[in-house]
């Protein structure tokens, strides 16, 4: 299979994009839970996440969550994820309204947020997320 930079997307099958859904779920749950070996689970140990206020790495994220500095009340998906697969590797697209506490603070966020997950000994695990801000009083779907 052709893996370089012009290797076309194949279409998943009903069963990946379940799957990757179903990830994207189970994962903004254990966001909720403000569980971090929960939520460690879905991350590869090289995950960051792209934000306005830069790159950060895994163990970054996770012990603002551990040490209560970060936590989610609420994490809803808005959109039927956009769902790509490139041999092993997998891009999840979809919008996102969540809820989070940082340092005190109250922030709520309409988002797009794009997962690159990986397939590594049999498992899809994320190794970044980007989000960014959705526009006000947009109210567009996820392309297919």
């Amino acid at each position: 299979m052709n893996q370089g930079p012009d290797a076309a997307a194949e279409e998943p099958g009903e069963d990946t994009v379940r799957e990757l859904a179903g990830l994207a779920r189970d994962w903004a749950a254990a966001i909720v839970a403000n569980d971090p070996a929960r939520i460690a689970d879905f991350m590869a140990d090289d995950w960051v996440i792209v934000s306005a206020s830069g790159i950060d790495p895994k163990e970054r994220f996770l012990s603002l969550v551990e040490s209560g500095e970060l936590n989610h009340s609420a994490m809803d998906l808005r959109t039927r994820p956009r769902v790509r697969v490139y041999g092993d590797t997998a891009v999840v697209t979809g919008r996102v309204t969540n809820t989070a506490h940082y340092r005190g603070e109250r922030y709520d966020a309409d988002e797009w947020t794009t997962d690159v997950f990986v397939k590594r000994d049999g498992h899809w695990r994320c190794v970044l997320s980007h989000i960014t801000s959705a526009a006000p009083d947009i109210t567009s779907a996820a392309p297919e």
